[in-house]
């Protein structure tokens, strides 16, 4: 009797030759009793017993890919091998998968999914590695097939590292949609993928083309927020399958590979972390992200949404490895050693890492200190983007008091601010006062070198006839003989005070590398005024050398040798009224105009070094009449 049960009860009449004859399994049981019960997990189950039973008895049955698998499984367990006869069903079904089956990618493909549920069976009938083994060969020779590689080539681990968006899922559709024997392999399931894809290793496939089709298949069943739920968690029906899926990927992954998009590897670490990864697990995805952590991106970096913290936890650690294991390079003279380099770059992604986590109104004051001090001072090159997260940190938390504010200030270094950066922290509100004032001397300080290395410029470029400074060789009666001095000093216009007497009374409240802004906060408003006065002074007298220099230019016309040596002159320059040259004299001592390091001096480089004064002191006036814009 063949019912549609699980089981099959077969009675002796109905066992005769030539199925016994046939069947080494139904002789033995036939031997023991009138009636043979199948089991439970006969393969492919009574339809499967159905078919072979017509087979044998000369009925024509249809055999395709997808019932031969289970036929042959069934074959097997009922042992109807050569032993018996020859020509047995065994034998015939290997036949029709060697020379029909295994011919066909489609049709290999169809075989081995149906494997799936005759396991055991069909691994131990070998059909199982027979479309592994094919199916990793024929991938080869797509890949080596000149012809259909110069039309569409295949995508390469070098080209995906190179897409900035190769995690979007329409471009991994496109993609795919090119090489459409990558979709029918990472479609397979996990335990035939990562067989498929060590067969492709042992046969020869170069790492380029192999780690691809990983990374897809990671993408589409690990990374990809369709596994999710509306909360962004994993559901408890596949938690389990998904951590054996993520430890099986991280396994096939490449060690130490430098050209998989760091971003992947932060992907996977950051399912691990929501999946409850073994610490093994994630430890290895750390060592790999240590390894090419100066090839990140901040966009890769895993942004903190749990309430313990763990992934905060887990970036810190890993910022404070890479950093620990280049500590031993310190010691090298150059800066231009990749290590060091590297260290920079690591820095500054840190540094923008903590302006993107800054935001988290929930993050403490103290907490925030620590992952400052996550990066040592010494590794920042620069500390615009330091100063950036500061900013957005006090922000965010609009309670903190000064005290506060200047404890998280003390690792910022003005001196390392970019020009835009400082005048901009001068005029921050929100920065505490301490820090506004060491910005604000580091500012004028470095004014006051540019100004000096363009007063050297300019008396080096006219030979050493102009001696002194500018003020000097400009006014003859003006009692200034350099920059830092001025004719406004105390006594003269007020008790105004130059930007010298700034620099000398404060200069140890300017920040060395690894030292500690110390100033007293009652700065008077009259010291702020008398700076802005004195740079407004400057600004007039460089305004009025250019105007005597433009007044010599049209005094030399009627020289046609000079003529020649003189440049073209800008539009944008206007010759003066006599009215106002005879001002001018009379504004810088009674009409008495040195000249004598103008009349030698060629006039294009006059005017090229005049225009970098003027440019410095312009931005001299932005941050200082914008101190005086907030005071009002």
């Amino acid at each position: 009797m063949i019912g549609s049960d699980i089981y099959i009860v077969l009675h002796k009449f109905l066992l005769q030759y030539p199925l016994t004859r046939k069947s080494g399994y139904l002789k033995e049981k036939l031997k023991e009793s009138n009636e043979v019960e199948l089991p439970p997990d006969f393969p492919g189950g009574p339809e499967t017993f159905e078919t072979i039973a017509l087979f044998i008895y000369g009925s024509s049955t249809l055999v395709d890919p997808f019932n031969v698998s289970s036929l042959r499984c069934a074959a097997q367990f009922l042992d109807m091998t050569e032993e018996y006869m020859p020509g047995n069903l065994c034998d015939r079904f290997d036949v029709y998968l060697n020379q029909v089956v295994l011919q066909s990618w489609n049709d290999t493909l169809i075989v081995l999914q149906s494997c799936q549920t005759l396991l055991p069976w069909s691994e131990d009938v070998l059909i199982v590695s027979r479309c592994i083994e094919t199916l990793a060969f024929m991938a080869c020779m797509e890949i080596l097939d000149p012809e259909r590689r110069r039309d569409h080539p295949v995508i390469t681990l070098e080209s995906l590292s190179c897409m900035p968006n190769w995690s979007d899922q329409t471009v991994i559709k496109e993609i795919i949609s090119r090489d459409l024997w990558i979709k029918d392999l990472i479609a397979l399931p996990f335990s035939f993928f990562k067989r498929v894809i060590g067969s492709l290793r042992r046969q020869g496939m170069k790492e380029r083309y192999v780690s691809p089709i990983i990374l897809f298949y990671a993408h589409k069943y690990l990374i990809s927020r369709n596994n999710r739920s509306h909360e962004g968690t994993f559901d408890d029906s596949l938690r389990n399958v998904t951590s054996v899926k993520l430890q099986g990927v991280i396994d096939l992954l490449p060690v130490a590979s430098k050209v998989i998009p760091i971003g992947f590897y932060f992907s996977l670490l950051s399912t691990s972390v929501d999946l409850c990864l073994k610490n093994e697990c994630v430890a290895k995805l750390q060592n790999q992200i240590v390894s090419v952590l100066h090839l990140a991106r901040v966009q890769d970096f895993i942004l903190p949404n749990d309430e313990d913290g763990t992934k905060l936890s887990i970036m810190e650690t890993i910022f404070s490895t890479y950093l620990s294991c280049n500590n031993n390079n310190n010691n090298l003279d150059s800066d231009s050693t990749p290590t060091i380099r590297n260290n920079f770059v690591v820095a500054q992604l840190w540094d923008e890492y903590l302006n993107q986590i800054a935001i988290n109104s929930d993050l403490s004051c103290k907490r925030f200190i620590n992952l400052i001090e996550t990066v040592p001072i010494s590794v920042r090159q620069t500390h615009d983007h330091l100063y950036r997260a500061l900013n957005t940190f006090f922000q965010s938390h609009p309670n903190l008091s000064q005290e506060e504010k200047g404890l998280v200030c003390k690792h910022l270094n003005c001196q390392k601010l970019s020009q835009h950066v400082c005048i901009e922290a001068v005029q921050n509100k929100m920065m505490p006062l301490r820090l506004i004032v060491q910005a604000l001397f580091v500012q004028q300080l470095n004014t006051q070198k540019d100004l000096k290395e363009c007063s050297d410029s300019f008396r080096y470029t006219n030979g050493g006839e102009c001696s002194g400074s500018l003020s000097s060789s400009i006014y003859a009666n003006s009692q200034s003989q350099n920059i830092g001095d001025s004719p406004y000093m105390n006594g003269s216009e007020g008790g105004s005070r130059p930007l010298s007497f700034f620099m000398n009374k404060d200069s140890s409240m300017l920040i060395r590398p690894h030292d500690q802004l110390i100033m007293s906060s009652d700065i008077s408003m009259k010291d702020y005024e008398s700076a802005s006065f004195r740079i407004q002074t400057l600004e007039k007298e460089v305004l009025s050398l250019k105007r005597r220099l433009q007044s010599q230019k049209k005094s030399n016309k009627n020289d046609k040798s000079s003529w020649k040596k003189i440049e073209p002159v800008s539009g944008n320059i206007r010759a003066h009224s006599v009215e106002e040259r005879r001002l001018s004299k009379k504004k810088n001592g009674g009409g008495q105009v040195s000249t004598s390091c103008i009349g030698t001096a060629n006039f294009a480089s006059q005017r090229k070094y005049v225009n970098r004064l003027l440019k410095v002191l312009q931005r001299i006036s932005l941050f200082g009449r914008g101190r005086s814009s907030k005071r009002d």
